[in-house]
């Protein structure tokens, strides 16, 4: 899962995580989590209303429904919010070229730890191999990114390459909700330091409206350890381009040195 804290847009780093001024707020209980490899940790509506996040889950070893995903993968792939990095790291222990981004640094140097290629950078920021990504994940609530998620698939199209797969969770049942949300430890459940971030849960059904509206094609859905994904089909000749949506927030990420030829060495 991505956090939605906004971060000033770095340059592409090459090797190193990128060095980015600190967040302005307190605490921060998601990178608290993540070092610490378990919550409870939760998304809290204004009603409040909890979301249990599963931390334990995201920093463990890739699950029999992640492998299902990595299998399903193409060509290099773009995991937006990739947390603490299992995903980046299952991809490519099977030696596919994968790039992990997240806006939070905690996540971002989980994810390099693990071996993998990390950038701390939201999604709608410029992207090393925009247009020709062959796969973008969507995991762990990721679809939700920024609260809007017809702007969220928009974007994504134009990170992948024609006629390119997004791989999306859902949530397990029929929902369409957008919503401002804060991020909160057990010991804060009521309250919440953290300023509120725009947030979307979506069901397959939802999402499969969504998709259909911005141009998409349903590439297959299916149901693996409790969790629903969707696969996409982005449009196979592409419109005219258009530019990066900076003001929307989502995601991290760090470059190691690439493949020749693949996304990553444009970072």
């Amino acid at each position: 899962m991505s956090t939605a804290h906004e971060a000033a847009a770095p340059s592409a780093g090459s090797g190193r995580l990128l060095d980015l001024p600190a967040p302005t707020w307190g605490a921060d209980p998601y990178a608290d989590a993540l070092r610490a490899g378990r919550g409870p940790l939760f998304l809290r509506r204004a009603d409040g209303w909890l979301l249990p996040l599963d931390v334990e889950r995201w920093c463990a070893h890739a699950d029999p429904a992640d492998l299902e995903v990595v299998e399903r993968c193409e060509g290099a792939v773009l995991d937006i919010g990739c947390g603490p990095g299992r995903l980046v790291a299952a991809l490519g222990a099977r030696g596919r070229q994968a790039l992990g981004i997240d806006v939070s640094p905690a996540a971002v140097a989980r994810t390099v730890g693990l071996g993998g290629q990390a950038l701390r950078r939201s999604v709608f920021e410029p992207l090393p191999g925009e247009g020709r990504w062959g796969t973008a994940l969507l995991l762990d609530g990721n679809v939700g990114i920024g609260g809007d998620p017809a702007a969220l698939l928009a974007r994504t199209a134009r990170l992948l390459a024609p006629g390119g797969l997004l791989i999306a969770e859902t949530a397990p049942v029929d929902l369409d909700e957008r919503v401002d949300v804060r991020l909160v430890p057990a010991s804060d459940a009521h309250g919440g330091s953290e300023r509120p971030f725009p947030w979307a849960r979506l069901g397959t059904p939802a999402l499969l409206r969504y998709a259909r509206d911005g141009g998409w094609r349903a590439a297959g859905q299916w149901s693996s350890g409790g969790r629903c994904f969707v696969a996409l089909r982005s449009r196979s000749t592409r419109r005219i381009p258009e530019p990066p949506n900076s003001t929307a927030v989502i995601s991290s990420h760090r470059a190691r040195k690439p493949s020749p030829g693949r996304p990553v060495a444009d970072a």
